[in-house]
């Protein structure tokens, strides 16, 4: 039997986010939207109160929760602000390839100091040459006695001028493509190991991203995650886990868009009556009812697949897809209901439109993603 009601814990945890986010989060994101502040202070906090490290398992000093639990922390705090959600999700995906392909003694060195206080790390797949090509990445790892030296760099790596640990992935031989890619725990602290400049970006602003830089990086065997080879599998697993959230996430831009939209239809008057009160309005806040709705649920559904032992490839992949197309057209409608005051920055909306764009291209592009839903559907049919 269906049910789609959350359990009391659930309820709680999502209180906890939504509390948090509105008082901690909300106040500060449009001055940290203009001025690109890294709101340090406030990522802190969140570790404090557990929102971060959701993944990690309670013994190993993180929140250990299911997909699903943490796609509701997700939507509430990118209601308030994307970009921070960004930041603090960002340890989950960084965390995650250890999670799934670390030695219980690698878990307990890597993860137990680095949840024990307030850290970030970063997810080092993307390079300047291969965007969503993962298996044709450059970055090279050669073997020398008991250490791989890795030479190359990577792109658009968020929270990475912050970050006290990388997760990175470089090739043994590009001719091999995925075979040839392994995967890597390198601290902050490797010599040869640089971050770049925080990128200009036009939405997500509260979040930093840069490139990293690695020239002669020594990174001892021990910290290899699984076999050479393994890192293209440990990579697209990661990323069916990681990309729900993604959906979620979404979802919480387009609620705050909708939730805007709605108010200000209510109280802006034109020819004598609220504009709520016109039809044409009245179509517009349905239709952003409705993505966002099924948003929701599309992405709950994949957590749930993912919380019950499921791949959740294709499940993963339609509701990051969804929600991300729903959350831009959502926010657009929003702005479109604004006039000409949603075009300016002293109202909320048009930086919600600039949240959203960014949700449709990471973690998997959404090009990528239906190349990915139309492979596993098509296995059905072979």
């Amino acid at each position: 039997m269906l049910d789609f009601s959350l359990t009391p814990e659930q309820e709680s945890l999502r209180d906890l986010a939504r509390k948090f986010a509105r008082s901690e989060m909300a106040p500060h994101a449009a001055e940290c939207d203009r001025a690109a502040r890294f709101p340090e202070e406030i990522y802190r906090k969140a570790h404090e109160l557990g929102l971060m490290n959701l993944n990690v398992p309670s013994d190993l000093g993180g929140s250990g929760l299911g997909v699903l639990d943490q796609c509701l922390i997700v939507e509430e705090l990118a209601y308030a602000c994307g970009g921070m959600t960004t930041s603090i999700i960002a340890n989950c995906l960084a965390l995650e390839p250890i999670l799934l392909g670390a030695t219980p003694e690698q878990k307990e060195r890597f993860l137990k100091p680095f949840c024990a206080d307030y850290h970030l790390a970063s997810f080092c797949l993307t390079e300047p040459s291969g965007g969503s090509d993962a298996a044709g990445l450059r970055t090279r790892a050669r073997r020398e006695g008991d250490h791989y030296v890795l030479d190359g760099e990577k792109c658009f790596i968020t929270n990475a001028p912050h970050a006290s640990l990388f997760t990175v992935f470089a090739t043994l031989d590009p001719e091999r493509r995925a075979k040839g890619i392994t995967a890597f725990v390198i601290p902050r602290d490797t010599p040869g190991l640089t971050p770049g400049k925080d990128e200009d970006k036009m939405g997500h602003r509260a979040s930093s991203t840069s490139t990293v830089h690695l020239e002669r990086v020594s990174v001892p065997a021990e910290n290899r995650l699984g076999g050479e080879g393994e890192g293209f599998s440990l990579a697209m697993r990661t990323l069916d886990q990681t990309r729900t959230p993604i959906g979620a996430l979404a979802t919480g831009i387009a609620q705050a868009a909708l939730d805007h939209a709605a108010k200000y239809a209510l109280k802006r008057v034109t020819f004598g009556k609220p504009i709520a009160e016109h039809e044409a309005i009245q179509i517009k806040l349905a239709n952003m009812t409705q993505a966002i709705r099924a948003s929701r649920f599309l992405t709950w559904h994949a957590a749930w697949t993912i919380d019950r032992g499921g791949k959740g490839t294709l499940e993963s992949s339609i509701a990051k897809c969804y929600a991300s197309d729903a959350a831009l057209a959502v926010a657009d409608e929003a702005i479109q209901t604004f006039g000409g005051y949603g075009y300016m920055k002293e109202y909320p909306v048009e930086k919600l439109l600039r949240d959203a764009k960014l949700t449709q291209i990471y973690e998997g592009a959404n090009e990528i993603q239906r190349t990915v839903i139309a492979r596993e559907l098509l296995r059905e049919y072979a």
